[in-house]
């Protein structure tokens, strides 16, 4: 009788514990990995950086934000090698994770009833999108497949224009390219275009830590995507990462004037001493155009500089 009461109870116990997604993480499972951010959330736990910083992350250099983050051990942030519906055009956003996987049926079938049960529709790399916000970089490990790898067509490319306005970076590939070039307000980079439709993948994660080529991104990091690569600025960095990245961009230009002046001697790239720091304030003064953050901020910035 024991063991019988003790059955219906753990059956009980079981029925009565909250159903949790296996494919897309729990609120908690985010703040887990990203629990030293303090700032705003998303619904689903991202952090959510703000859109200012979205805007200014655009006009920064990989290299100067790549310093400021390997400076603190950050030093897998960065990947190159990219094709991109329109290169010359940088975009930024908070990144929204996908983890794909080579076809497995056993899997599959489990991975399809938990959709099903979830009210979702159609193919699994469609389920990403429909998590979209304005603002987000879909940011999917496709493990660098491209023929069948290829993650979106023209469809699902411009369902992920209407959602976020930004774009998406696939480490595998797409198809309608042509067509996706015409999508309004999409960017992306991925690694092959190819003809071919998508076959034997299927979704795993959503908003998981993934690996794109030698980076790591989490789920709300701040994605910046130009020309000559993608690097994914961690979210608890990221206001001092472009503060620092806009002033070492400041430094440069004031330079770059001495030395077509002829005013810097033999430092051509350094001799930062507390009257070179004034003389760029000063240059500021003349050119506020230039400066992207605050001056509050800036002048703080100056003042750790002027002391080091």
């Amino acid at each position: 009788m024991k063991k019988v009461l003790s059955t219906v109870l753990l059956v009980c116990a079981m029925a009565a514990m909250p159903a949790f997604s296996q494919v897309k993480m729990t609120k908690e499972q985010i703040l887990f990995y990203t629990s030293d951010w303090k700032g705003e959330r998303f619904a689903d736990g991202r952090p959510k950086v703000s859109d200012d910083l979205l805007k200014r992350a655009v006009d920064i250099s990989i290299e100067d934000v790549w310093d400021y983050l390997g400076e603190r051990g950050y030093r897998c942030q960065f990947d190159g090698g990219w094709q991109a519906l329109h290169i010359d055009k940088p975009f930024a956003g908070r990144a929204l994770t996908a983890q794909y996987m080579p076809l497995r049926p056993d899997m599959v079938k489990a991975i399809a009833a938990e959709g099903k049960a979830e009210g979702r529709v159609s193919w699994t790399n469609s389920w990403p999108i429909n998590e979209l916000q304005e603002g987000d970089v879909y940011v999917a490990d496709g493990f660098g497949k491209i023929v069948e790898g290829t993650l979106i067509g023209s469809n699902l490319g411009s369902g992920i224009a209407a959602q976020t306005h930004a774009g998406f970076v696939f480490d595998a590939g797409i198809r309608d390219q042509e067509e996706n070039r015409e999508v309004p307000n999409l960017n992306g980079f991925y690694r092959g275009y190819d003809p071919s439709a998508w076959a034997d993948m299927t979704l795993t994660a959503i908003n998981a830590p993934v690996r794109i080529g030698r980076a790591i991104v989490l789920p709300g990091d701040l994605v910046l995507a130009k020309t000559d690569g993608v690097i994914f600025i961690p979210a608890i960095l990221a206001e001092d990462a472009i503060s620092s990245a806009e002033f070492t961009n400041l430094e440069d230009a004031f330079n770059f004037e001495l030395n077509r002046a002829g005013k810097n001697g033999g430092e051509f790239e350094g001799g930062w001493t507390p009257k070179k720091y004034d003389a760029l304030a000063k240059w500021i003064d003349e050119h506020p155009e230039k400066l992207r953050m605050p001056r509050a901020e800036f002048n703080a910035i100056l003042e750790k500089h002027k002391s080091h």
